[in-house]
């Protein structure tokens, strides 16, 4: 199945919103799979989806679910090219839940297993409110304004609770099954536990340990699964959000520095250097211009 992988950069894109118009790119869509969780809403015409075994016609105003790790492709279903909306993003990153509540990857892991339904017809497709959604994050990923990410998180964390209320409403049960140890944490979404301690001295080794294996078999795991070591991943995670306070913000590069945990200023600017090719205060200075 790794012949069938297809990369994502989850550094610099973590959320991936766009419009795939049929007629202009290379369609069909072959056979690939991805660790990120595919959401598809047809815009203008039909197509079959087909996902591990299950075949599926979407059509105009319908929305389909394709779930990480699912070997999924796309085919014409009559002479028309369809349109299609794509909302792609790493479930792993969208954490925030109540106390009693489950991660939200394990309500979505646990609803494919026992088989509620990936795909929502016109109806309840306006009962989540995906035209809304869509037409906001589509805006909100094309103009990059000031506090995009933000606004992009709180729209996906609005789809994702309406159609678990769509899933409760048709039987789907959230019990302590679902509510794994604090410290359960595996490759998949060890890139959590990663985000939640940037700022402080993170360590390969500890990370290893969450995930309950040693040292060379996570970082061979690692590296299969992100493409680069994990050490280069916390680092460009830094410098990412090192970017992010460049742009919107005027702290000065030492606070920069300590909040996305570099070790002082020059290693700070020696890092994003070789990272963009300019130090820290030209980036700023260039986005800015």
């Amino acid at each position: 199945m790794s012949g069938l992988f297809e990369k994502s950069d989850s550094l610099n894109t973590p959320v991936e919103c766009f419009i795939f118009d049929a007629g202009q790119n290379i369609f069909p869509v072959k056979p690939h799979w991805h660790y990120f969780a595919e959401f598809i809403y047809m815009l203008e015409g039909c197509a079959e989806m087909r996902c591990g075994d299950c075949s599926d016609i979407l059509k105009k105003g319908e929305m389909i679910i394709i779930h990480p790790s699912a070997v999924h492709s796309i085919y014409p279903a009559d002479s028309d090219m369809p349109v299609y909306a794509v909302l792609k993003f790493d479930i792993n990153r969208f954490n925030q839940t109540p106390a009693y509540a489950p991660k939200l990857r394990n309500i979505f892991q646990y609803a494919e297993k026992s088989g509620m339904r990936s795909l929502f017809d016109c109806e309840a497709s306006e009962k989540i409110g995906c035209g809304r959604i869509w037409k906001t994050c589509l805006s909100e990923f094309k103009e990059c304004k000031y506090g995009r990410d933000l606004v992009l998180q709180v729209n996906i964390y609005e789809l994702l609770m309406n159609i678990i209320r769509l899933w409760l409403d048709e039987g789907m049960i959230i019990d302590s099954r679902l509510i794994p140890c604090a410290e359960d944490y595996v490759i998949e979404n060890i890139t959590e536990y990663i985000d939640l301690f940037l700022s402080d001295n993170l360590r390969v080794t500890d990370i290893a340990e969450k995930c309950g294996l040693s040292y060379s078999c996570f970082a061979k795991k690692f590296r299969e699964q992100y493409g680069m070591s994990c050490k280069q991943y916390i680092e460009r995670m830094r410098l990412y959000k090192a970017e992010e306070f460049l742009i919107f913000t005027d702290f000065d590069l030492n606070y920069i520095s300590q909040e996305t945990g570099f070790s002082d200023c020059s290693h700070l600017i020696k890092s994003f250097k070789k990272y963009k090719g300019v130090t820290p205060r030209q980036f700023r200075t260039s986005r800015r211009s």
